[in-house]
């Protein structure tokens, strides 16, 4: 339980830059949980941005998504980048984004990774995605190139949600074996119903929200299947792996889906127990 205990001490999370995302996180999450900040293509960057800025003030250890699709151009991206610098934020966290269109001329994380990289490395901190199970619209052969590119500009990767913890650990081994050396926070859900997910998914839009659904179908599965879904199996199957040197697994990425309270509640609780 010790590896379980260590994992949970050192937890990050993600947000969504909702109405009440704020005053959730002030009221429940502690100062020393570093948060990841989402975005929509429906609303763009401004509001992830503004959020982290806020939660910056409160202060937070905040990481915005960057989505390049979202970006209209250079002047665009220095605006943002400036908006962080001045508030304190040194991180980011740079994907492709769900856009069917690009706004402007950065189609994939590459391309913004490269612009940021080309006005001298604004962010101390900068994570990409992995993917453990694949990606609904992307082949698995674009996806290993297109991470072997990105990581020289990365510091860290994240995975998106996978509950096979076999996979997500069989995924790390092969990535390091092809030379990426980076290290990999797991991303799992929090403590969040499935009505919260449904409630989520509805708010979207028709268009956003199909992309949503598109993107947590195991998570929506998961939750109807008998006995449900809860982090405390899923951490527990992975804890054991993390900090291995054939798989460089740093730790837990809690997407929230801002069940702040009840996602720190089940982590302090259960480090009360295992302590």
């Amino acid at each position: 339980m010790a590896d379980l205990a260590s994992a949970l001490r050192r937890v990050t999370y993600e947000v969504l830059p909702l109405g009440r995302t704020e005053e959730a996180v002030v009221a429940h999450v502690p100062h020393d949980v570093p948060l990841t900040i989402s975005t929509s293509h429906a609303k763009g960057p401004e509001p992830t941005v503004d959020l982290a800025v806020r939660l910056a003030g409160h202060g937070y250890s905040v990481t915005p998504h960057l989505a390049a699709r979202q970006i209209r151009d250079g002047t665009h991206l220095s605006d943002l980048v400036a908006r962080l610098h001045d508030a304190g934020v040194d991180k980011a966290f740079v994907i492709g984004g769900d856009s069917p269109e690009p706004a402007g001329s950065f189609g994939d994380a590459l391309s913004l990774l490269e612009a940021l990289d080309g006005v001298g490395n604004p962010f101390q901190s900068i994570g990409i995605a992995g993917y453990p199970e694949g990606h609904a619209r992307i082949p698995g052969a674009l996806l290993e190139t297109a991470l072997e590119r990105k990581a020289p500009y990365a510091t860290h990767a994240i995975t998106q949600i996978c509950f096979d913890a076999d996979a997500t650990i069989g995924w790390a081994r092969h990535v390091k074996q092809h030379g990426i050396r980076l290290p990999i926070r797991v991303g799992l859900p929090g403590v969040v119903s499935r009505q919260k997910l449904v409630r989520i998914s509805a708010g979207l839009g028709l268009g956003q929200s199909a992309r949503f659904l598109l993107k947590q179908q195991s998570l929506f599965w998961r939750f109807f299947l008998p006995g449900g879904y809860h982090p405390g199996r899923l951490a527990g199957r992975l804890a054991p792996h993390l900090e291995q040197p054939d798989a460089h697994l740093e730790g837990f990425h809690f997407f929230t889906f801002n069940e702040v309270a009840s996602t720190e509640a089940w982590r302090r609780s259960l480090l009360a127990r295992i302590s």
